[in-house]
């Protein structure tokens, strides 16, 4: 099954999915590959997307021969992806691919690493910049990160999401995860879909994913 339940969260499970993040993973991997293996994993993660969580519907179609009965999926043009600043940039551009008709939004939002991480695995999280469409009742809203660490920012921007509308179904995609990112998102938001590709190890004293990708948005843009 291409994507598993796991408790905490939805893992994919497809195996080109697998092979590009251990790509990623590696120290070897220069920017250019980084990047353009983070817009991969975000064209097959729609991909799974729709396979796994979207309904179909069938449809009378007339071909140049005769009328038929097709299959179609229901909501493509109902879907709002939202860019979380700046690392899921190119994870974004791979999810489009697969919903080239979708609204897209921004939240420019990162934790305070100078105040580091608090007693309960949380970091002081700063908004800068948020532009999200309207969120219609039957949309399907897709917040994309690479990385799900201690889960402040994610329910930084959740917030401000819902404050913008109630979709019908809410997706926070990542591409790897930390089980205590996935505790918090998953207390704070439980009508949330948590979907990861790999639920790694743990988080470092300093807040990052281990064994992880390294910091998703250094590598991808060469800072």
């Amino acid at each position: 099954m291409p994507i598993e339940d796991r408790g905490d969260a939805h893992v994919i499970t497809h195996a080109l999915a697998k092979h590009t993040l251990s790509k990623l993973r590696s120290s070897d991997t220069d920017q250019v590959a980084f990047r353009n293996g983070l817009i991969e994993l975000g064209r097959l993660c729609g991909f799974e997307i729709i396979d796994g969580m979207m309904d179909t519907e069938f449809v009378s179609i007339t071909t140049p021969l005769a009328e038929t009965t097709g299959e179609v999926v229901k909501g493509l043009d109902d879907v709002v992806i939202v860019n979380v600043l700046r690392a899921a940039t190119p994870f974004v551009e791979g999810l489009v691919g697969a919903f080239p008709g979708a609204r897209q939004g921004v939240i420019s939002a990162g934790r305070d690493e100078e105040a580091g991480m608090d007693e309960d695995g949380e970091f002081p999280i700063t908004v800068d910049y948020v532009k999200i469409p309207d969120i219609d009742d039957d949309d399907t809203v897709i917040i994309a990160d690479p990385m799900l660490a201690t889960g402040s920012t994610i329910v930084a921007v959740l917030e401000e999401v819902l404050e913008v509308g109630d979709p019908d179904r809410l997706v926070m995609l990542s591409a790897v995860s930390a089980p205590p990112g996935l505790v918090r998102v998953g207390d704070a938001f439980p009508s949330a879909d948590i979907l990861t590709v790999s639920i790694d190890e743990r988080l470092d004293e300093d807040g990052y994913i281990v064994p992880g990708v390294g910091d998703a948005g250094d590598r991808s843009f060469g800072t």
